[in-house]
């Protein structure tokens, strides 16, 4: 096992500024009078911290800026897209107000002056106040003019639309927002009366809470609006989000394991906490929206639009074994319809983050192989065990190692390393993990923000597997996953096969502040073969299809993130060179899926979910919009039956039928051994598909009997590959690999 790099891992000092200076600043023309609304002002003990997260951005983060007339422009941008990205508060003629702040905000920052940012912070209070006001208003007097039958349209993509130009064109906008609140609403059976009465009831909850904001708010807004003009992985944690940062990192936090965020006025899950309680729910995607929860089964649901995220957290936690309703509006359910699932709160335990082992087999001309599967959810390792010098203290490496030893006594044919989804963790887990495969040598570079390499390498000369592999990735596979599969594909180990990578290549630390934390990107991480894989990823040797969107989900979709770039190479041998295998494997996978039904279900899946966001404007007319609902209901529907139809299995007559199925399944399933549901977990029999295919729920068929259970479509595939691989010549090539140095 190799230590962790203390250049890493210590905490640099920084000195503590302290003078403030304050400067007169134009002020912006007051704004139409609404509900009383009272200012927000900006702390001494805020302007200390500017002070301190500038000397860190400036003196320690990885891309070096200048703090100049440029950056102010930049701030001022990402601070207005913070605060209204979807141009649905702000009048054009408060946006020309804010360009006298255009290249001063730099000077602002250098005297830790907040006084700007409050300003701007305020009118956009104000204006909130005012929207929700009218929208209230709107409901007490004109709801009964809310027809529903115009012919007109909502645009859903509104970051490149012009300012609105007066109070009469916002108005519009709004009553357009409010006829689509109500569509929704309807589709989902509210009653009008019931309808109206919950649209108030969620607008005077939002009303409410924008009279309980907190100078805090408008600073931590602020904040990130500078961080994020440095990369998006740099962040300022006010202190109330730090103490809950800390939870999460400490995975102690007694809630669902879901890392959620706003957009706009929605909660997105952005991603699930491997072993975590919505991971084994079945029940909860990335790119899902929150817009309701509820306490136990029978609590009443919250209407939560609008929210605060830290609120909507508090209200998603709760105490270990109870249950939290969620209404959700599925990514893939064209933004309008919502349905209920039901979450039981548990600690995520690292047993339940731990590796685990499986055996699929194949037929292979007219043979049936043995492949191994080994599925890592995270790189965990147990430091408080580790620390102790207990034994049996738990870690990725570990783990891995036993199961590669098991798998071995049962004469596996080849073995897959399952990364899909794995959104990283320690950076030492991924270095030895790659030394079970590999010789000693280099397996990740690291530069720091000076231009300094480090090059850390795996120590063990013992190679404990060199027989055939291959690894499976898609897009949430990250951090360290990329630095394990970016290894075994530099080396030549192995083939890496599933959907590009998400492209997050950087280093971050945590730095104590005044009020608050720092998060700061200080490095950077770069293959052996010189490549970075931050923003681009791992390419993929052989791909398939993915559900996931590279425009929203990935390090290219988020803004300013760090370019990918290249370095001087760190392998010192010679690697096995694999490309020359690569046309013929792909030919043969394709020759193998054209006619699978499984991968014909997830390209429709790819085609549907593709139409949806290539939308850019909803109807505003109930009947029209549940009449496109049905229309993909039935698509949908009709694809799923396609696929059980060419499978063998009963056709459904509803996607109702098939949710009813889930639920029996998942009850089933708590009854059942761990090993069974790890399996159940794969199976690719679903309505709601997961990202890449990857299926979660297990259909029963008609009366009493259930059916067999199916293979995992992706990693079967990916078994037949490594097959053809073996045959090729792959068997001779880790032979020579063993014998080799590198």
């Amino acid at each position: 096992m190799i230590q962790p790099p203390k250049r890493l891992l210590r905490t640099l000092y920084f000195a503590l500024l302290t003078t403030v200076v304050s400067s007169s600043w134009a002020i912006i023309p007051e704004v139409t009078p609404g509900t009383p609304f009272t200012p927000l002002k900006p702390t001494t003990e805020e302007a200390i911290t500017t002070q301190q997260i500038m000397s860190n951005l400036l003196r320690g983060h990885y891309d070096r800026k200048h703090l100049n007339d440029q950056l102010s422009s930049q701030i001022l941008d990402a601070l207005l897209d913070n605060l209204d990205g979807a141009r649905s508060y702000f009048l054009s003629s408060d946006i020309a107000g804010f360009e006298i702040y255009r290249n001063k905000l730099d000077e602002a920052l250098a005297r830790g002056n907040m006084e700007p940012a409050f300003v701007i912070f305020n009118l956009y209070q104000q204006r909130v106040n005012e929207r929700l006001s009218f929208v209230l208003n709107e409901l007490k007097d004109n709801a009964d003019k809310y027809t529903l039958t115009d012919q007109d349209t909502l645009q859903l993509e509104r970051e490149d639309a012009p300012w609105p130009k007066s109070v009469r064109e916002l108005d519009d906008l709004w009553r357009k927002r409010l006829t689509n609140s109500m569509i929704n609403l309807k589709l989902a059976g509210k009653e009008d009366k019931d309808m109206v009465e919950l649209l108030t009831k969620r607008y005077q909850n939002q009303l409410n809470r924008l009279h309980q904001s907190r100078p805090s708010d408008a600073y931590q807004t602020f904040m990130n609006a500078v961080t994020g003009t440095f990369d998006p992985h740099t962040q300022y944690f006010s202190p109330r989000n730090s103490e809950n940062f800390n939870i999460n990192m400490s995975l102690s936090l007694q809630g669902i394991g879901a890392v959620l965020q706003g957009e706009d006025e929605n909660t997105k899950v952005v991603r699930l906490v491997p072993g975590g309680p919505a991971a084994k729910a079945n029940n909860l995607e990335p790119e899902d929206k929150i817009i309701g929860v509820a306490q136990g089964k029978d609590g009443e649901m919250v209407d939560v639009i609008g929210w605060r995220l830290d609120e909507v957290v508090d209200l998603i936690r709760g105490p270990k074994n109870s249950i939290v309703r969620l209404q959700i509006v599925p990514a893939s359910s064209g933004n309008d319809a919502s349905k209920v699932i039901s979450i039981q709160r548990d600690e995520v335990k690292l047993e339940e983050q731990s590796a685990q082992k499986d055996i699929i087999e194949i037929e292979d001309k007219g043979q049936i192989r043995r492949v191994g599967v080994i599925d890592i959810p995270t790189f965990y390792i147990d430091f408080q065990g580790r620390m102790e010098n207990r034994p049996d203290y738990r870690s990725t490496t570990r783990d891995v190692a036993r199961l590669i030893s098991e798998l071995k006594e049962e004469n596996i044919d080849g073995l897959i390393i399952d990364l899909r989804s794995n959104g990283g963790g320690s950076l030492e887990e991924a270095i030895s993990l790659t030394g079970l495969f590999i010789p000693t040598g280099p397996v990740v570079q690291v530069r720091g923000s000076r231009g300094n390499v480090e090059v850390l390498r795996d120590l063990d000369p013992e190679v404990l597997y060199d027989g055939p592999m291959t690894v499976v990735v898609n897009r949430l596979s990250a951090s360290a996953s990329e630095i394990f599969a970016g290894a075994i594909q530099d080396y030549g180990r192995g083939l890496v096969i599933g959907g590009q990578t998400f492209g997050k290549g950087t280093v971050q630390s945590l730095r104590s502040l005044t009020e608050g934390q720092l998060k700061i990107t200080q490095a950077k991480f770069y293959r052996v073969s010189g490549d970075s894989t931050q923003n681009q990823g791992v390419i993929p040797d052989i791909a398939f299809p993915s559900l996931f969107d590279k425009e929203k989900i990935g390090e290219s979709a988020l803004d300013l993130a760090l370019p990918w770039d290249t370095i001087r190479p760190a392998l010192e041998k010679k690697p096995v060179e694999l490309k020359g295998f690569i046309p013929q494997l792909t030919k043969e996978h394709e020759r193998r899926i054209k006619n699978n039904p499984d991968f014909i279900f997830m390209n429709n899946q790819k085609i549907l979910a593709d139409e949806m966001r290539d939308k850019t404007e909803l109807s505003l007319n109930v009947e029209t919009r549940r009449q496109e609902r049905e229309a993909y209901d039935e698509r949908r529907l009709q694809f799923e039956n396609a696929r059980r139809k060419a499978k063998g299995m009963p056709l459904l007559d509803s996607l109702e039928d098939q949710q009813e199925d889930s639920v029996a399944s998942n009850d089933a399933n708590k009854t059942g051994d761990k090993k069974d549901n790890e399996n159940k977990d794969k199976s690719n029999n679903t309505q709601a598909v997961l990202p890449d295919g990857e299926s979660n729920e297990l259909a029963l068929s008609e009366g009493d009997k259930e059916e067999p259970e199916e293979t995992d479509a992706m990693l079967e595939e990916a078994g037949h590959i490594l097959l053809d691989f073996v045959q090729l010549g792959a068997g001779q090539l880790t032979a020579q690999r063993s014998q080799s140095s590198l």
